[in-house]
């Protein structure tokens, strides 16, 4: 799978099947996406490469780095430093986004009261785990 930012400048490629695909609704992401929730796609690591320009990265928590197009600000990637081997691509940062389409919802104890959930997803309070 390909996909990129807005500009162009900053673009990737993964190999193989996504691990997960879900809709996280807590305050980090909703602010990282200016949007009420944030898709990602879950991937490897060692499968994910950039292939034109390089992301801007921040840490936007303890443990958390994020990645950005330093030119038009489009969010890319999300990593924790205590699941090394995982990495999170923006979904819609995807050249064909409707190819994984989410299937859970994370984070709802955060989640803004007027953004109601429609569909049958699974719905989890904090992670998946827990």
């Amino acid at each position: 799978m390909e996909g990129g930012c807005l500009c162009g400048a900053v673009r990737y490629v993964f190999d193989g099947e996504p691990i997960n695909s879900g809709l996280c609704h807590c305050e980090s992401c909703r602010r990282t996406a200016s949007a009420p929730r944030l898709a990602f796609v879950g991937v490897l690591s060692e499968v994910f490469r950039l292939t034109k320009g390089a992301p801007v990265e921040y840490a936007s928590s303890v443990g958390v780095i994020r990645s950005f197009c330093g030119r038009c600000g489009s969010p890319l990637t999300y990593r924790r430093d205590d699941a090394a081997g995982d990495l999170d691509v923006m979904t819609v940062s995807l050249d064909d986004p409707s190819g994984v389409p989410p299937t859970f919802h994370v984070w709802l104890s955060e989640s803004l009261e007027w953004d109601r959930l429609a569909g049958n997803l699974p719905a989890y309070q904090r992670t998946r785990d827990g």
